[in-house]
């Protein structure tokens, strides 16, 4: 496969076998192409997003890849501090990491993509050397926190200048990466690279049995490429002489996958083997299965956008609780836009405040003003942590109707 992978695809983004559709989501801005209100008269630019299947390996899949450097920009306003639940999960990752492999202070951690520093931060305590890969501004907060970082993306050229500059790694981390990436093999052969022989790469992605399971179409954008179950990327990791030796569920990002691989032919796990039983108990592998959840992601979005409209009767105001990435495929594709959501709330601090949202135009706001409004609704966009922003509203004097989009649109609350 090209080095550069860029524009619509006919072929499997691992095999290279034919691709089946399995949802459109009709042509979708960029979900992190938040506009200023000078740009808001300007000409916006969409993209095809279609989630499809491999005939072969059974990889899901989008079949246009937008250009990385366009996605991934300078201002990308993504950064994984703002998130309580994920800093949790990588306080827990590096706990497990520090003890499973008995790091020390001559080990090496390197987190690819590494954001803002939040994981590397939780790796500090056991005392490991840390080291970060990151092509946005967020490179810059991390360096600020203490946190080594190469401010560029990750190339097969940068690993092995980190060998040269630091040695080789035992740990590697890609954590809500491994599926953005628009070539994964050159990817694969830089963790080559940098890897010790008795080192382990952990990636943490989306889960396909969780976008199934809870219709989690929301997770389907130009960032994410695949949508991962375990036996395509067994198949993936075959290639360039990995094995994945276990897996496990964690709860980040509405339900993901950790996977562990490590060098040459190694035995499986209980666990893992478990796992692949689940999933094809599941129907990942079934194309039929896969076709129902595109149909029930059509029959939901006309669900919640007809439970708006009629919310909307007699003047009542609706806003948007959180503006995650995912809120923008749920927007564009249900055509809720600033007619329908007065606005959209962030937590304080949040580089979205002040910005318009891709494609639907609804401003963004700093969350105290749902407090002093009292809209008569809120539509929880951050619908995968919904326990704790609900409980946080009603904490801060909320009275408001709350709205549920998915995975079925409900209202709650009085």
């Amino acid at each position: 496969m090209s080095e550069d992978i860029i524009g619509p695809l006919e072929k499997c983004q691992i095999c290279g076998q034919s691709l089946e559709l399995i949802l459109s989501l009709g042509h979708q801005a960029l979900v992190h192409g938040h506009l200023t209100s000078k740009q808001l008269n300007e000409p916006e630019t969409t993209y095809p997003l279609n989630l499809c299947r491999c005939s072969s390996c059974g990889l899901l899949q989008l079949n246009h890849i937008v250009d990385p450097k366009v996605v991934f920009h300078k201002n990308y306003p993504y950064q994984t501090g703002m998130t309580n639940m994920l800093i949790e999960n990588f306080r827990s990752l590096a706990a497990t990491m520090a003890e499973k492999f008995k790091l020390t202070k001559d080990d090496l951690v390197v987190d690819i993509g590494s954001n803002d520093g939040t994981l590397l931060k939780q790796f500090v305590p056991y005392g490991a050397r840390v080291l970060g890969v990151e092509p946005t501004n967020a490179a810059s907060v991390a360096e600020k926190n203490g946190i080594t970082t190469v401010n560029d993306f990750f190339t097969e050229e940068i690993a092995k200048k980190i060998v040269d500059d630091h040695g080789k790694a035992k740990v590697i981390t890609a954590t809500n990466v491994f599926a953005h990436v628009n070539n994964l093999f050159p990817m694969l052969r830089g963790i080559d690279t940098m890897l010790s022989e008795d080192g382990v790469f952990v990636s943490e992605s989306q889960y396909l049995f969780d976008v199934i399971k809870k219709l989690e179409f929301d997770t389907i954008y130009h960032e994410h490429l695949r949508y991962y179950s375990l036996k395509p990327l067994i198949s993936l990791f075959s290639k360039v002489n990995f094995s994945i030796v276990d897996a496990e569920r964690i709860t980040a990002a509405g339900g993901s996958i950790r996977v562990f691989a490590m060098k040459g032919t190694r035995p499986p796990s209980d666990r893992l083997v478990s796992l692949i039983a689940e999933e094809e108990k599941a129907g990942l592998y079934d194309k039929k299965a896969l076709e129902k959840f595109g149909q029930r992601a059509i029959d939901i979005k006309h669900k919640l956008l007809d439970l708006l409209l009629e919310c909307k009767k007699g003047g009542n105001r609706i806003v948007g609780v959180g503006a995650p990435a995912r809120s923008n495929t749920l927007l564009g594709f249900s055509h809720i836009d600033h007619n329908i959501l007065d606005y959209a709330c962030e937590k304080a601090g949040s580089p979205k405040i002040g910005l318009y949202t891709p494609g639907t135009h609804i401003p963004i706001v700093d969350e105290q003003r749902i407090f002093e409004d009292q809209p008569e609704y809120a539509l929880i966009l951050s619908w995968h942590i919904q326990d704790e922003l609900i409980k946080k509203m009603r904490e801060g004097g909320f009275k408001g109707k709350i709205i549920v989009p998915l995975p079925e649109p409900r209202i709650v609350g009085n």
